[in-house]
């Protein structure tokens, strides 16, 4: 089972982000300004690591918008794609 704190510690070590693991909510925005901050190339790493470490591979770019919301749209994908695998 995927944890979203497993993905938390995987978003700071990939990313580099100067945060703790409990600064970032479940359902807090990765991107913009009223959430983690995140930008374009902080997209193309999140995309990287999710096929590296969870093997989960996005289709397109309408995709990875609906996925790449917050930590909890992440680790429903990625279960929802090892459900139906």
């Amino acid at each position: 089972m995927l944890t979203r704190q497993r993905l938390k510690e995987l978003l700071i070590a990939e990313l580099m982000l100067d945060l703790k693991a409990t600064d970032i909510g479940d359902d807090t925005p990765l991107f913009g300004p009223s959430g983690v901050g995140l930008d374009s190339v902080d997209a193309l790493q999140l995309v990287v690591m999710l096929e590296k470490h969870y093997g989960f591979k996005m289709a397109d770019q309408e995709q990875a918008k609906q996925v790449l919301q917050s930590v909890d749209s992440i680790a429903q994908a990625v279960e929802g794609a090892k459900a139906a695998a």
